[in-house]
C-alpha cells in the first residue's frame, strides 16, 4: 500500500491528475485477461486485443 500512498501523493503534487483513467483502464484490462484466462470466453477477449 505504501507504493499506491506513494504515487497519489506525486499525482497530487505534479497535477498530474490526467493519468489516473489510464491507471485505471490498465488495470480494469489486466484483470480482465487475468480472469478469462481459462475460460471458454479467453479466444474471444485475445482476439479484441
Amino acid at each position: 500500500m505504501s507504493i499506491l500512498a506513494e504515487f497519489w501523493r506525486y499525482l497530487r503534487v505534479r497535477k498530474k491528475f490526467w493519468l489516473v483513467p489510464i491507471l485505471f483502464v490498465l488495470v480494469l484490462i489486466g484483470g480482465l485477461l487475468v480472469l478469462v484466462q481459462g475460460s471458454a470466453v479467453a479466444p474471444f477477449i485475445y482476439t479484441i486485443f
